[in-house]
């Protein structure tokens, strides 16, 4: 009996011993298996949040680097477009320097050769933004009167613009052949009431307005001491302040030519209204001109108006005066600057311009080479297509 309950327990004890190798064997598999999965899992959220912070680091990275670069080209292109700003202006100082120093010299040789030398021309220059030189005729006078009526201020006004402003305006006429004739009194008399006329030493003549150009620009250089100079012919309308305006866009610049640019043909024909008498310095039949402004109005900076002055008297006259001038350019380190706002039509197209926010500086009719019928029809052009008179006064210069 006690033989076989010693087995019994010998087999209980190995039975609990089994179950207990088993528990511990189940509990280390399960604390194993735990260890390994959890530690991949931490490790792997860590991993993505690190890439996720990295991805993030490199986004602002090159965020930062773009906006840099951008930045700098930015200060870059404003650093070239200061400095070309600063050639422009130191370019148009020497030109006008130069320009003033062979006036000087000019006047000098004058003195020495025994040419007397006008009160006007030695007494100090008055500064002014603009010279604006409307020219006119002896026939002209209902002309001058629309324009007056329109867009020419009149009286203290015309002071007014010319003290505060810089823009002085001017009828520009000679005299006649016969001297103190009675069309010479008739202009004496009108300017009298007016006080708005520029007279020249000059010759009238439909013929001599190439000559009339240069001495008007001589003769306003010697009084005025102005950034631009500008011709324009009565039976045109002009908004002063879009003249203005456009003109002060350029002052920076040396050596400014500026108007409608064109490049007609030249007539040979003797027929024809703008026959070129030296039609044969232009070569072949049907050649065209060179690039020059439209008579009607157009506008040089100081450099070229004093360059003319110096030069008056060796300047080639041709037969049609925006020619003349522009040929006078050639050869010269000019800028050409055509400006089509200075040649609008009459309404509808000026109208239709300014209603689209593009007003004109000038409109007249291509037809008539200005305005037809101007007399009666300028303050119909001016009530459609005109700026507004308070315009030139709050104009950018």
């Amino acid at each position: 009996m006690k033989g076989k309950s010693g087995a019994l327990d010998r087999r209980s004890s190995a039975r609990w011993r089994l179950l207990l190798l088993c528990a511990f064997s189940f509990g280390l598999g399960m604390l194993f298996t735990n260890r390994f999965w959890t530690a991949p899992n931490a490790n792997n959220h860590i991993m993505s949040q690190r890439r996720r912070q990295d991805q993030e680091l490199q986004l602002v990275s090159e965020d930062c680097n773009t906006k840099r670069k951008h930045e700098g080209h930015k200060d870059i292109m404003g650093e070239v477009t200061r400095t070309h700003e600063a050639i422009q202006l130191l370019d148009k100082s020497i030109s006008t320097l130069q320009m003033e120093l062979a006036a000087k010299r000019s006047t000098l040789e004058l003195v020495r050769s025994g040419v007397p030398v006008t009160s006007e021309t030695s007494q100090p220059r008055k500064k002014a933004f603009v010279v604006v030189g409307v020219n006119t005729a002896f026939s002209s006078r209902k002309r001058r009167d629309s324009v007056r009526e329109t867009w020419m201020p009149q009286g203290e006004k015309l002071l007014q613009l010319e003290e505060q402003k810089g823009i002085v305006i001017r009828f520009t006429i000679g005299h006649s052949a016969t001297s103190n004739s009675i069309l010479d009194k008739a202009i004496d008399a009108e300017d009298a009431q007016h006080h708005d006329f520029l007279r020249l030493d000059h010759v009238e003549g439909y013929h001599e307005l190439s000559a009339k150009t240069k001495i008007f620009f001589s003769t306003a250089v010697s009084i005025w001491d102005a950034d631009f100079y500008v011709k324009v012919d009565d039976d045109v309308h002009v908004n002063l302040g879009m003249l203005a305006t456009t003109l002060a866009r350029h002052k920076s610049k040396p050596r400014t030519y500026i108007g409608c640019m064109k490049s007609g043909p030249v007539l040979a024909d003797k027929n024809m209204k703008y026959h070129e008498p030296e039609a044969w310095k232009f070569g072949e039949d049907g050649n065209k001109y060179f690039r020059h402004a439209t008579g009607q109005i157009y506008a040089i900076s100081k450099d070229l108006a004093t360059y003319i002055s110096i030069n008056q008297p060796i300047l080639h006259k041709y037969a049609n005066e925006d020619v003349s001038l522009g040929s006078w350019f050639i050869g010269l380190e000019v800028n050409h600057i055509g400006e089509r706002n200075m040649c609008c039509g009459t309404p509808p197209d000026c109208e239709w311009k300014g209603q689209a926010g593009n007003m004109c500086v000038a409109s007249f009719d291509w037809s008539c080479s200005g305005i037809c019928k101007s007399v009666e029809r300028l303050k119909d052009v001016h009530a459609r297509c005109g700026e507004g008179d308070s315009s030139v006064w709050s104009a950018l210069i």
